[in-house]
């Protein structure tokens, strides 16, 4: 009797969230409290975004469409960047302008590809999100594919068999349910990364769109509260070094597309534990979210890495090494006049190799982490190619994806400027291995060729010579079968 005369708020958490559930899997989200939900669910989102997921919930059943709705991560997002409410002044703006005319002109004296079609500009947190998201977006969604999935194939496998009827008929909210929640969970890092970026180049992956370049004033502070370098050469640095980034992507156009696929190679091989994922669910604890919050900043779920992930992200961090050594190598030329550019860049080249805590969030919902890892042994590479051949002679390197620099060029420059240097003085470069071994493949082509021409004129098929017929051996083809003689 007891039981029967307990109101809504006598209910203990586990009878709450089990409330919340029947509700969910009915398909009635309609009275669910949006707080209630941040609660249960233990990831400390604003309820404001949750009601965005409830909302999306309400139409999972009457729509057809499956797909992650991308507009949760965009407003969960833009409510971090614009917590502070903080816009650009007029004098930082100006400043700023200032920074990037000076840092075009010395570019131009560090390298031959050419100045962007648009002027760089300053940038508040909310237009840097509003305009790297499309990009953020297109790395995810692999991962949130696969945790949506695996949501799906977890509920399946949990539920009892007289539920099995209703948890297929479930299925779709599910996915709605995990593509929503992966959606706000991503905008909540974005938001937050939006908080430490300085540049849109500064994540090292072409976020901005083709031919922009950008500076966030709100956190250019920030990045030189400690380092006690005046903000003009601050200025100029950094402006030098986000120029460098997008005219470098403006110019190689199918350099940008090549990054983009070698992070969606790896995001493609991301699978959800689905083991652990079970085994969270089995003891999840609503009064105690902790765990669980645990594990989604932690990238537990996610598992160990495949041998072609590794290998996938072995590419990638070569790739992104070789862009940002050659970025720093330009940038260093541009800014010798500064009498602090050595100690900035150091600072950037340890800003980039640590991380900011949003950048660790990133790595850990999508299980990538995207730093350079060899980039002073790239920068050194092209500070030789630039000794040796000019700077037009280096930067001729990124006209085609053919002619980029790989991996063993940065381990070894040697057969690289063996090949440049030729390349200048008009002469045949020297033949490296993989010259040796297409010519030896040629050669066994060419000799296959003249075995079969031969084994078709003089050889039967089991490879011994044929009897050649002499003219007088040879029946007449004019003569009736009749007057044939004889062999």
């Amino acid at each position: 009797m007891a039981d029967e005369n307990r109101g809504p708020d006598d209910r203990s958490p586990e009878e709450e969230f089990q409330e919340l559930m029947r509700r969910l899997m009915s398909g009635d989200t309609s009275g669910i409290d949006p707080e209630q939900l941040s609660r249960l669910s233990g990831m400390q989102i604003d309820p404001a975004m949750l009601q965005q997921v409830m909302n999306q919930l309400q139409g999972a059943f009457a729509g057809s469409d499956e797909g992650v709705d991308w507009s949760l991560a965009e407003r969960q997002a833009l409510h971090i960047a614009n917590q502070d409410g903080l816009g650009v002044t007029t004098g930082q703006r100006t400043d700023l302008d200032q920074a990037f005319t000076l840092a075009g002109l010395w570019l131009g004296e560090a390298t031959t590809i050419p100045d962007l079609p648009r002027p760089a500009r300053a940038v508040t947190r909310g237009a840097w999100v509003s305009a790297t998201l499309p990009v953020w977006q297109e790395l995810a969604e692999p991962v949130a594919t696969s945790i949506a999935d695996a949501l799906t194939a977890a509920l399946g496998q949990q539920a009892p068999e007289d539920m099995q009827e209703m948890i297929a008929g479930a299925g779709r909210l599910m996915r709605t349910v995990g593509g929503s929640l992966f959606a706000t969970q991503l905008g909540h890092v974005v938001g937050r990364l939006s908080t430490e970026v300085v540049g849109g180049g500064d994540v090292g992956i072409p976020l901005m769109p083709d031919g922009d370049a950008a500076i966030l004033p709100q956190n250019f502070a920030d990045f030189g509260r400690d380092l006690e370098i005046p903000e003009d050469q601050l200025a100029l640095y950094l402006a030098t070094r986000e120029l460098a980034h997008a005219r470098l992507f403006r110019h190689a156009r199918w350099l940008r597309l090549h990054v983009i696929s070698q992070v969606r190679d790896f995001a493609h091989g991301i699978r959800v534990d689905t083991a652990a994922l079970e085994d969270l669910a089995s003891r999840f604890d609503p009064s105690q979210p902790e765990e669980l919050r645990g594990a989604l900043e932690s990238g537990a779920l996610l598992p160990e890495r495949s041998e072609e992930q590794t290998a996938a992200l072995t590419r990638l961090e070569n790739l992104l090494a070789t862009i940002e050594g050659w970025v720093d190598v330009v940038t260093e030329d541009a800014t010798a006049r500064l009498p602090a550019a050595a100690r900035i860049a150091e600072a950037v080249r340890r800003r980039r190799a640590v991380g900011g805590p949003a950048e660790q969030a990133l790595g850990s919902l999508v299980g990538l982490e995207l730093r350079p890892r060899r980039m002073r042994e790239a920068a050194a590479m092209w500070r030789q190619v630039t000794e040796a051949v000019g700077v037009e002679g280096r930067d001729a390197l990124w006209d085609y994806p053919d002619l980029m620099p790989s991996a063993e060029d940065i381990d070894d420059p040697a057969a690289l400027l063996s090949r440049l240097t030729a390349a200048s003085r008009g002469e045949a470069a020297p033949a490296d291995a993989m010259d040796d071994a297409l010519a030896q493949l040629l050669a066994e082509e060419a000799e296959g060729g003249r075995a079969a021409g031969t084994a078709d004129e003089g050889t039967d098929a089991d490879g011994s010579a044929a009897p050649r017929e002499s003219s007088d051996e040879r029946p007449d083809d004019d003569a009736a079968p009749g007057d044939q003689r004889p062999v």
